[in-house]
């Protein structure tokens, strides 16, 4: 028997290129995709979707959704206690593993790994160290279609919230920007691909300016801003 695994699915193309790879392989039983959801604007954590197309892509995918509702602006124990709560649950049901899409951060991978391990289950990480710029072509080249849902705009301007990810894009991207955005300088929605059985239907709506607080030094009081551009998609 395949040992039993829940996919951490944010909704963009990382996460869909490495459930393409995990089921490709064959190794594990899917039993659920988990995601994070603001609980008072029902969205997808930093990613900005609607629950109501994450439910979308889920169905397409045949495989069912767990979502994990955390506070508007958790602390680090607030956000911890919910997480191990919903592991608990997950590995009370036989998943042994659990599988992310992360590819070279390696302090997110030493506090998943921790996070786990307290509770007795493995991470997998499937794209773990790989080429970014090969990652993105071979997203590309095998059908997957993903539009921008959110940019830093320390990294990029508005005008990349909305874009549809194609080899355009990648060349307007700035030397400064990983392909795949895994610095946080871009994140996305897949809607369609091999692994999805139709795809998603949306409309793209407005472009909102969104700020947040930066953490305070201890050597500069001065406040501070994180500054988003988010690209709202309307389910059709």
């Amino acid at each position: 028997m395949k040992p039993k695994a829940i996919f951490n699915w944010s909704s963009g193309k990382d996460s869909a290129l490495a459930l393409y790879k995990i089921l490709k392989e064959d190794l594990f039983e899917i039993t659920s995709l988990l995601t994070s959801v603001n609980e008072e604007f029902q969205r997808i954590s930093m990613h900005g979707v609607h629950v109501d197309l994450l439910q979308q892509q889920a169905l397409s995918l045949g495989i069912p959704l767990t979502i994990m509702e955390i506070p508007k602006e958790p602390t680090m124990e607030q956000y911890r206690k919910i997480m191990i709560s919903t592991m608990d649950k997950i590995k009370s049901k036989g998943n042994t593993h659990s599988i992310f899409g992360d590819i070279f951060l390696e302090d997110l991978r030493k506090y998943r790994e921790e996070q786990l391990q307290s509770i007795g289950m493995e991470a997998v990480f499937p794209l773990w160290k790989q080429n970014t710029s090969h990652l993105i072509s071979e997203f590309l080249d095998l059908g997957f279609k993903t539009i921008v849902t959110c940019v830093n705009e320390a990294y990029l301007d508005k005008s990349f919230a909305g874009r549809i990810i194609d080899q355009d894009f990648i060349k307007d991207l700035p030397e400064n920007v990983d392909p795949c955005g895994e610095n946080g300088e871009f994140h996305t929605f897949t809607f369609d691909g091999p692994i999805f059985k139709q795809p998603i239907s949306f409309e793209i709506g407005e472009t909102v300016k969104k700020t947040y607080p930066k953490p305070k030094s201890d050597e500069d009081d001065k406040e501070e801003e994180y500054v988003f551009w988010f690209c709202d998609l309307i389910s059709k």
